[in-house]
């Protein structure tokens, strides 16, 4: 239990937090990963609902996933980190906030390479920004395949509002292609940020 401040009343209470999220010991966290309702805290005092920031060491063994949410960035203990690196099979991902988090469980599920997500979104944010200048810096995120051709359902803040859009699975084989060709852009060993500013050190 930490102590943690409401955003509307500012009254300070104690919440539960989870220094690891084993979804192989208890499966039911998955989904409420998934759905952000493990990291969300109802103020007993005037019902208000918030955010709990804090870190965690996200794991799903059967799948050979691991991220660790480090809120703000900063790096994992240095002793962990290694002994970590040496899992055979694993993807290892550092992420500063929840909704990185939640992105890259569901591109995992999906049976997707989060790399060559990156460079979709890249992809994706060019078109969009020739439409509209002001989604340059989209933040997308990946919600779920859909349909029989397995379109990728996006998401992302513009104007104060939440769009969602659909990008065809052509740009993923498209980028999963051109990283194919191009070894050099893959993430460092260990605990790796795999985000829009690491894609884009590679392409402008």
């Amino acid at each position: 239990m930490v102590p943690a401040s409401c955003k509307n009343c500012r009254r300070t209470t104690e919440i539960e937090v989870r220094e690891s999220i084993n979804v192989a010991l208890d499966p039911s966290l998955k989904a409420r990963v998934k759905d952000g309702s493990l990291f969300v805290w109802e103020c007993p005092y005037c019902g208000q609902r918030n955010l709990a920031v804090y870190q965690t060491l996200y794991h799903d063994p059967e799948s050979k996933l691991m991220v660790w949410l480090l809120p703000g960035g900063g790096e994992p203990p240095a002793q962990v980190a290694d002994a970590v690196r040496e899992l055979e099979g694993y993807s290892l991902r550092l992420v500063r906030e929840v909704g990185e988090l939640v992105e890259k469980v569901n591109i995992h599920d999906a049976g997707l390479d989060d790399c060559v997500m990156e460079m979709v979104k890249w992809v994706t944010r060019q078109e969009l920004s020739g439409r509209n200048p002001e989604a340059a810096d989209a933040a997308l995120k990946f919600l779920r395949l859909e349909g029989a051709d397995n379109e990728l359902v996006m998401a992302f803040p513009l104007n104060g509002q939440m769009q969602v859009l659909n990008v065809g699975f052509n740009v993923y084989e498209d980028a999963r292609g051109i990283l194919s060709r191009n070894p050099s852009v893959r993430p460092a060993e260990g605990f790796a940020r795999v985000d829009k500013d690491w894609i884009g050190q590679f392409f402008r």
